[in-house]
């Protein structure tokens, strides 16, 4: 007869020594304590399945205590009765695991950041990553992607919204959307439940044309224009829209008859301005260098920015904004239209401009004294040294200078 194998008890568990070589202490049904020369105490399972010896391991003491092995063995037994492997179980449900965190929501969202991380500017890249960070990982961020439904996008979407920041709600909406659609390409997930969330949210209240006024953000604005790596076009009109901010329609439908290089002004005919008077930009030296080089490509034609398709219409409404979206810059946060606040706050608030030199040159309807409204050569001189002046220092703010107060231009 076999001999009977005593239960062990914990006592002997813990008072069990390491030997020069490994020990074993067995419990019974094939569950026993490997002993370590170390001094490990590992609990481990022999059992036979398809004609095979096999072994699982249930932990170590005293971590999983001798109560706990015998629970894992009773278990593993069950399965093993009914057919299945408890070793492969495991190895499967480990390798799910594993999988699981390599395609959970923080882990694809950080990878889509990082891959189109050199598409947005510094500012716009780190605004993403915090609203990630601060509104959406805590309660998001471990979840496998592909398990993620609506509701629970929209449990993330109403904690921001009951802080009273509806539109950043908004945003971030727009962000996992564009995550989940990265997963949807990548193989991760089969579709992007955001999408389903249309309506869910309250509109956000209307407001003017976006526009970013911190000198800073200015900054990276000007650099990634510089940076563009579009249409020729669509680059120039995008390095002369902060220079001129002059309505989206009048700088499209810009014809070369109206430039005065002699002179450096451009004069935009009534017909073409909201307030049906015409209006004149004048020209700093940066303008003209960019419209010199415009010329050379476009100057045979009538248009400053033809359409791709036909030199006979200018470009797209949509072509200002369709590059800004393609740098990062979404619709909440510039838009072609923005860059006439841009240039009115800081000119007021950090250039201390007068006024009405600034109205007058937005083409606003601006009066005298005498309640007369000013014709469109009013104060030209002091506006073409204004212009010159915003534009040094947007050159300024790209060099990484300082903002530089007014009277160092030389200005009154």
């Amino acid at each position: 007869m076999p001999k009977r194998i005593l239960p062990l008890s914990e006592q002997q568990v813990r008072k069990a020594k390491p030997q020069a070589k490994e020990a074993k202490l067995f419990d019974g049904k094939g569950l026993f304590l490997l002993i370590t020369p170390s001094g490990g105490k590992l609990w481990r399972f022999k059992y036979q399945f398809g004609g095979k010896e096999k072994l699982l391991a249930f932990g170590s003491y005293p971590e999983v205590s001798l109560a706990d092995a015998r629970e894992k063995l009773a278990a593993a037994r069950k399965q093993v009765a009914a057919g299945i492997d408890p070793s492969g179980m495991k190895k499967a449900l480990k390798a799910a695991q594993v999988a699981a965190s390599e395609n959970a929501f923080e882990i694809v969202a950080r990878e889509w950041h990082t891959r189109f991380l050199n598409t947005w500017t510094v500012g716009h890249a780190d605004t993403i990553l915090k609203r990630l960070e601060r509104d959406v990982f805590p309660w998001l961020g471990d979840r496998p992607i592909s398990e993620i439904e609506p509701p629970d996008v929209l449990a993330v979407l109403r904690r921001v919204e009951s802080r009273g920041a509806l539109e950043t709600a908004h945003r971030i909406k727009t962000i996992c959307g564009q995550v989940f659609r990265y997963a949807v390409a990548t193989g991760r997930a089969t579709r992007d439940v955001a999408a389903d969330l249309k309506g869910a949210l309250p509109p956000p209240p209307e407001k003017h044309h976006a526009s970013i006024t911190d000198p800073k953000e200015v900054a990276h604005l000007i650099r990634a224009i510089q940076e563009y790596e579009g249409g020729f076009v669509v680059r120039c009109a995008l390095r002369l829209a902060p220079l001129f901010f002059v309505r989206p329609g009048e700088l499209r439908q810009a014809e070369w008859s109206e430039v005065n290089f002699d002179e450096a002004l451009w004069t935009i005919p009534a017909e073409r301005m909201k307030m049906k008077a015409a209006h004149t930009v004048p020209l700093s030296s940066q303008a003209l260098e960019i419209l010199k080089e415009l010329h050379s490509f476009s100057g045979r034609g009538r248009y400053l920015f033809p359409c791709a398709r036909s030199v006979a219409r200018p470009m797209s409404n949509n072509a200002v904004n369709a590059a800004l979206r393609r740098m990062g810059f979404d619709k909440d946060t510039m838009t072609g239209h923005g860059f006439r606040a841009t240039a009115r706050t800081i000119l007021d608030e950090v250039l201390n401009i007068r006024p009405d030199y600034i109205e007058h040159q937005l083409a606003h309807a601006v009066k005298d004294p005498n309640g007369r409204a000013y014709n469109r050569t009013a104060h030209l001189a002091e506006r073409r040294k204004m212009m010159q002046v915003w534009a040094d220092y947007l050159d300024d703010l790209v060099a990484g200078a300082r903002e530089i107060p007014l009277k160092q231009r030389g200005q009154e």
